[in-house]
């Protein structure tokens, strides 16, 4: 197992491109089993989740070439609805999107229950529901969903609560529904919206992605097509808090400023400036960071996904901060790693009470997820001496050589 030796103490400087989003490309790459043909997409980032989905399609009998850089190519045409390997499937959360997109072409699918980061309980039962509501026959047995129509058909799905994974999935399904499907309370994210581009591309009709609610067309006659997947502004996002922690001067390129308007505007907060210019921002900051309130919620609330990163920039600020986690219940536990840093935080509930302290001190310490593990490499480009990070392969599930684009920002880290 990897991990990464972090000596702080040095401000970010410097230019740095921001690479696909991860949940937009593990979304739209079982999407592309709707397609007629060949499917080409640019901008797709190297990280592991990304590979273990390019490993379950192979499985499935489609022929995935990688190109240089950041280019793929999928042809789905010999995919067949077998049963994907459990070992990969439970590698990650994204594999569930095989079902709405399985039961689309074939009308029947059998997928391990999902992997993924422990952040708290993460039911799809809101998924389940919006399948069942389109006329699919689901069991769970001995781990295994299997999910199985006669005919699809369009229905009215109302989401109880506003899920991104079942949003997606819903779409998925509802392509080979006879119909119009249409589905309220809705996600909007971005990548919501990008997969509901890569339908459209293929053949499809969704409309009113990025709204609370959409309706997709079904039956769609697809062909190929060549797509971009977004900018990550989850990278993008941690980036920027490193930037700011760190009191440096980061300009990141190839980013959607709009996506980063929550972390834009927490940052400004805290005391930094945030320049916004076409397709780039640019992070500064010079001094010690201001106590501020957080709370998480879903786009275009401040994203769950930064929470984490978030914490490790306030354990220096001047006051005391507030976070609350209204998404999932289970991301906190970096903190007790941070304290090992000198952090001073407690949780009550979903809040973590964070006393600003003058400096975080280096120590030994494990990434319990991706996103803490996100959190504890800003806190060590922070903290006075040697952090050694253990369990940095949540990391490398989300993050494109991480360590590789904060070197060449002058960060002091290496990988072992």
């Amino acid at each position: 197992m990897a991990r990464l030796i972090v000596r702080g103490g040095r401000p970010l400087n410097g230019t740095v491109r921001v690479g696909g989003r991860k949940n937009a490309a593990v979304a739209v790459i079982p999407a592309a089993i709707l397609a007629g043909g060949p499917c080409t997409f640019e901008n797709v980032p190297d990280i592991a989740d990304v590979r273990t989905y390019l490993e379950i399609l192979r499985s499935l009998g489609a022929r995935v070439k990688l190109n240089s850089g950041s280019g793929l190519c999928i042809d789905p045409r010999a995919v067949r609805p077998v049963t994907p390997p459990d070992e990969l499937v439970k590698k990650m959360r994204a594999s569930y999107y095989l079902l709405g997109a399985l039961l689309a072409r074939f009308g029947t699918a059998a997928v391990a229950l999902p992997g993924g980061c422990d952040i708290g309980e993460r039911p799809i039962d809101q998924h389940l529901k919006g399948l069942k509501a389109l006329g699919v026959e689901v069991v769970i047995e001995h781990g295994l969903i299997k999910a199985r129509a006669d005919k699809l058909h369009a229905a009215l799905v109302y989401l109880d609560v506003t899920s991104v994974g079942a949003t997606i999935n819903i779409i998925l399904a509802a392509t080979g529904a006879e119909g119009v499907t249409v589905i309220e309370n809705a996600a909007r994210e971005p990548h919501v919206v990008d997969v509901a581009n890569f339908i459209n591309s293929i053949g499809g009709r969704v409309i009113g992605a990025g709204t609370d609610v959409v309706k997709v067309h079904g039956l769609i006659q697809p062909g190929s097509c060549h797509h971009s997947i977004i900018p990550d502004e989850i990278e993008a996002g941690t980036l920027m808090i490193a930037a700011a922690a760190t009191r440096g001067q980061v300009r990141l390129d190839s980013v959607i400023p709009k996506h980063l308007e929550p972390i834009s505007a927490k940052l400004r907060e805290v005391g930094a400036t945030v320049e916004e210019n076409g397709d780039y921002v640019l992070v500064r900051s010079n001094g010690r960071p201001k106590a501020v309130a957080i709370k998480t919620l879903p786009y275009p609330g401040f994203p769950t996904d930064a929470q984490q990163p978030m914490t490790a920039l306030l354990a220096t600020a001047d006051g005391t901060s507030l976070v609350t986690e209204s998404v999932w219940e289970g991301r906190f536990k970096h903190v007790d790693e941070l304290k090992r840093m000198g952090t001073k935080v407690r949780v009550e509930g979903r809040t973590a009470i964070i006393e600003g302290v003058e400096r975080l001190t280096g120590a030994h310490v494990t990434a319990t997820d991706l996103r803490a593990g996100a959190a504890l490499v800003v806190a060590g480009l922070v903290a006075e001496g040697e952090t050694v990070i253990e369990g940095i392969e949540y990391v490398d599930r989300g993050y494109e050589r991480l360590d590789v684009k904060l070197r060449g920002l002058g960060a002091d880290i290496r990988r072992e």
